[in-house]
């Protein structure tokens, strides 16, 4: 009896294997991408660019508002870093700005003052110049007077003394005129060092501003969270990497080959998916990228048996409009299948016609 049972065992596993042999031909014999010419095909895994969300300075995180696998939509705010030093960096920048316009007014004053003293100083040298030219006559007519004996000699004296004191206190109010006139110069010298103070003690707050709209990281794309690098507290440097975003607007995926295909492709071609995890549906993708230089190249290439070892990667990406509508359903890692024409005028097979619409 056991010998009996043992046969047919062995009839059964015989059967077993029979049919899977057979469906496995009748499988290779309808699979997509058994196509021909017209159509190649590779195989490939569903990627995304990736982002990360680093700092721009050094610093301590203070919290993190998002986790693992959640969708950010752009300007969200997805962490914040501690700005503590910089709040006070911030008043400081301030108040030198208020300094420097305190600066400019009292500059603004010490000039309208100075050109008040040029004032007095130019309306102080014409009565000089009055009085010169008034001692001068006198000087001038006692002068004339002495030929004639009308006049002491002591009176022609003092007219001169006169002349001459006339003639130094002109000299007197000109000079004060140029020292009016030099502090003018150097008042209106202190309102253009002062403006120069506010644009930078402005570009100091913008600076300062800056960094603290930047200590508040972002996102500036539709993503998904894919790490949490980092946890709150955690002092991080220049550059350091908070979170890892997957752009979900960039999908794409990834396959390679031979020379005498990869020839005959161009960018904007397009290419149809299907994913292991969902067969029945074709996705609509476009060829964005075509390597120039060979993936995996022999050590020598010397016969056509050879060249066509080389194999060229391409890029297909899927369509943005169709992500979007899509977009909780996108997920990278996904292997598949990408499916691209060669001859433009081969029509599409029934099952690999695109079915899935943006």
């Amino acid at each position: 009896m056991k010998q009996t049972l043992k046969k047919s065992l062995t009839r059964t596993a015989l059967v077993i294997v029979v049919l899977g042999f057979a469906g496995w031909v009748a499988w290779n014999e309808m699979r997509p991408d058994v196509l021909g010419d017209a159509i190649a095909s590779g195989n490939g895994r569903i990627e995304a660019t990736g982002i990360d969300i680093a700092t721009k300075l050094a610093g301590r995180v203070d919290e993190i508002l998002v986790r693992e696998g959640d969708f950010v939509e752009p300007g969200q705010v997805l962490a914040r870093m501690d700005t503590r030093s910089l709040e006070a960096e911030l008043r400081q920048v301030k108040a030198e700005r208020q300094r420097a316009r305190n600066a400019l007014e009292t500059a603004h004053a010490l000039v309208a003052q100075n050109e008040s003293n040029e004032a007095s100083a130019e309306a102080v040298v014409v009565q000089r110049q009055a009085e010169l030219t008034a001692a001068r006559k006198r000087f001038e007519r006692s002068s004339s007077l002495l030929e004639r004996n009308s006049v002491s000699h002591q009176r022609v004296d003092d007219d001169r003394a006169s002349m001459q004191s006339a003639e130094a206190a002109l000299a007197v109010a000109r000079a004060q005129v140029s020292a009016a006139r030099a502090a003018i110069a150097a008042s209106r010298s202190q309102v253009v060092e002062a403006q120069s103070a506010i644009e930078a003690a402005e570009a100091a707050v913008a600076r300062v501003q800056a960094d603290m709209d930047d200590s508040e990281l972002r996102a500036d794309r539709v993503a998904r969270v894919q790490y949490r690098i980092v946890e709150p507290g955690e002092v991080l440097g220049v550059g350091g990497k908070v979170l890892n975003l997957v752009d979900l607007t960039d999908v794409y995926m990834t396959f390679f080959l031979p020379t005498s295909q990869a020839g005959r492709v161009a960018l904007g071609d397009d290419v149809h998916l299907v994913l292991d995890a969902a067969p029945g549906y074709v996705l609509p993708a476009r060829v964005s990228f075509v390597s120039s230089v060979a993936q995996f190249t022999p050590k020598t290439v010397e016969t056509q048996s050879e060249r066509e070892k080389l194999m060229f990667r391409i890029r297909a990406r899927i369509d943005p409009k169709l992500l979007r509508t899509h977009i909780e359903q996108v997920k990278t890692g996904l292997p598949g299948m990408a499916y691209i024409k060669l001859d433009p005028d081969a029509p599409w097979p029934a099952n690999l016609t695109v079915n899935v619409s943006p």
